[in-house]
């Protein structure tokens, strides 16, 4: 096996670092759903929160190529602000940006002014820091959801999206999850998602907001943190592999997951936004409806490494991590055209080769003659 500096590549992966990033090549949305509704989008204007995140980042990209006048509002607690403001630089007329926090009232209704559709994805998106910090977890993603819902309503926006997340399910032992099921939460942070899907319905029914909710399951793609103690979990197995070291998998590795590119989420994001029926709170799975164990995850992303001499290394499980978790995406194809674009097997490709190509490009500022 080549050592991780050669410029030739990692493991029989041969790559050159990237040098100008294609923001969109990333997102391969079905041409027939963007033919449908890019023209929904042309002109509109929409407000993003938490668009310098992983994956209000690629919704902005998105919206940005379909012709939407994008707001973005991020504090950059939790992200950072560098394909933001490529974004902006390349589209000045079409993205603007508000460094503040969802909490902050005055910001929101800055944001939020003059938009029709709201994009909620601002939150604080880990289980185990919600552990160590629910207080927290539950002002971000609870009470801030509220101060969105107050601004959005407040300024006569026509639809809220919100992304919510398949936490919310628990360790109900039914397979697959369903929208029917009653939640179940069993962290903090899946506690104050859910909690801020009920405020989006109450909003509805009270105020007329419509709004929608869309549950996560485990998104993946280009761009995701990966330098993190709570970084998730391809990123992280990604780093370890090509760090030549072995990654860590939290108890006995069959625990299943419903590993979904981020492609699908932002296809989700914009049939939802432009649905021309009334969703009235409604909640929608977005998911690629394939279980896969973290071990089988581990395996696929060392082939497409060429990694063969590393194994994982299994630590205890994380208290409030779900056993089992795959999504029936049926009532998202109904009611708003969801379908998945993009499988496991494409996005880990692309995603796995995205992570050794930044990996290359920063050995190589390190080590520039060698």
């Amino acid at each position: 096996m080549s050592g991780c500096g050669s410029p030739d590549g990692v493991d029989g992966l041969r790559l050159e670092p990237m040098s100008d990033v294609n923001h969109t090549s990333f997102l391969q949305i079905p041409s027939h759903v963007l033919d449908r509704i890019a023209p929904l989008y042309q002109g509109r204007r929409v407000c993003v929160t938490g668009g310098a995140g992983f994956i209000g980042g690629h919704l902005i990209d998105a919206l940005v190529s379909i012709g939407a006048m994008v707001t973005v509002i991020d504090d950059l607690s939790n992200s950072s602000l560098t394909n933001l403001a490529q974004m902006i630089e390349r589209a000045p007329d079409q993205v603007r940006f508000v460094q503040a926090s969802i909490l902050d009232p005055q910001a929101m209704d800055t944001a939020v002014e003059g938009s029709q559709t709201v994009f909620h994805l601002a939150a604080l998106g880990s289980v185990p820091k919600s552990i160590e910090e629910p207080a927290r977890t539950w002002t971000v993603n609870a009470t801030g959801s509220m101060r969105v819902l107050q601004a959005a309503n407040k300024a006569g926006v026509e639809r809220l999206v919100y992304s919510a997340s398949s936490s919310a399910y628990g360790n109900n032992p039914a397979l697959p999850k369903i929208e029917t099921m009653a939640p179940e939460p069993e962290s903090p942070y899946a506690a104050a998602k859910h909690a801020a899907e009920s405020l989006c319905r109450s909003w509805s029914a009270c105020y007329g907001l419509d709004t929608v909710s869309l549950r996560y399951f485990n998104i993946f793609g280009p761009r995701q943190a990966a330098d993190s103690a709570y970084a998730a979990v391809i990123p992280a197995f990604v780093t370890k592999y090509l760090q030549r070291q072995s990654p860590t998998i939290f108890g006995d590795g069959e625990q299943t997951r419903d590993f979904t590119h981020v492609t699908n989420a932002v296809a989700a994001n914009l049939l939802a936004g432009a649905s021309k029926d009334k969703l009235n709170g409604r909640v929608f799975n977005v998911g690629a409806g394939v279980r896969t164990s973290v071990n089988q995850l581990a395996k696929m992303i060392a082939i497409n490494l060429d990694i063969h001499d590393i194994k994982p290394v299994h630590a205890p499980e994380r208290v409030g991590e779900v056993r089992d978790s795959y999504s029936s995406v049926e009532a998202g194809k109904s009611k708003i055209g969801y379908e998945v674009g993009t499988s496991l097997e494409a996005g880990l490709k692309e995603t796995v080769a995205w992570y050794a190509s930044e990996y290359l490009r920063d050995l190589a500022q390190e080590h520039p003659e060698s």
